[in-house]
C-alpha cells in the first residue's frame, strides 16, 4: 500500500495552501529562493535541486492533485517507495540541470534576461518522469508503445510552438528521462527483496 505518494501530495497541497496566504512579494521571495532557475544555480544553490521539489506556485487543482497521486503512487506500489522516489528525483533534478545547461549555454544567464531569475518550482518534472517510466512498463507491447508514444507526443507539442518556455523544454526530457529509466524495467521490475 503506497504511504509515501499520499504523503507527499498532501504536504506539498498543504505548504501551496499556506505560501499562498503570505503577501505577494513575500510569497515569491519564498518561491524564488527554492527555484532553480540561473541564478541560483550559478550561485552554486544546489539544494534548490532537492527543495523547489517540495514547493508549487499555486495551490493544485484537485484533478491535478488526483492524477499526481494516482501517477505516484501507481509507482510506489509497482516498484517500492524507493526505486519510485528515485524515478521521481532523476527526472526532476536531471531535467533541471540539463535545463540550467541550455539556458546557461545559450546566454540565457546574462541581465536583463528575466528568465535567469524565474521561479521554477514544482513536481511536473518528476511526475513526467515517473509517467515515462509507467508508460515503459506496460506490459502489452502495442499498449506500451501507444503510452511511450502519446506522452511523447504530448510533449513535443509544447516545444513546438513559438510561444514555447524553457519548462516545456524540461517537461519533454523529463518525460525522455523516465522512458529512459523505464526501459531499463529490469531495475524497476517488482520490489526488490529488502522493500517487502
Amino acid at each position: 500500500m503506497p504511504w509515501v505518494a499520499p504523503l507527499y501530495v498532501v504536504a506539498i497541497g498543504v505548504g501551496a495552501y499556506a505560501a499562498a496566504r503570505l503577501p505577494g512579494a513575500r510569497r515569491a521571495e519564498l518561491l524564488r529562493a527554492h527555484s532553480t532557475n540561473v541564478e541560483n544555480l550559478r550561485a552554486g544553490r544546489w539544494r534548490t535541486l532537492v527543495t523547489s521539489a517540495a514547493f508549487i506556485e499555486e495551490p493544485l487543482p484537485l484533478p491535478y492533485s488526483a492524477a499526481l497521486l494516482v501517477a505516484l503512487g501507481t509507482a510506489e506500489a509497482r516498484w517500492g517507495p524507493r526505486r519510485a522516489a528515485g524515478v521521481f528525483a532523476v527526472g526532476h533534478i536531471g531535467s533541471s540541470l540539463l535545463v540550467y545547461a541550455g539556458l546557461r549555454g545559450r546566454g540565457r544567464a546574462d541581465p536583463p534576461d528575466t528568465t535567469a531569475r524565474a521561479i521554477d518550482v514544482g513536481v511536473s518534472y518528476g511526475l513526467n518522469a515517473t509517467l515515462g517510466a509507467l508508460a515503459m512498463t506496460v506490459p502489452h507491447r502495442g499498449a506500451r508503445t501507444a503510452a511511450t508514444a502519446g506522452l511523447l507526443a504530448l510533449g513535443i507539442r509544447p516545444v513546438l510552438r513559438p510561444e514555447r518556455t524553457f519548462t516545456d523544454a524540461g517537461h519533454l526530457i523529463a518525460i525522455a528521462l523516465g522512458v529512459g529509466i523505464g526501459a531499463g524495467r529490469g531495475a524497476l521490475r517488482g520490489r526488490s527483496s529488502e522493500q517487502r
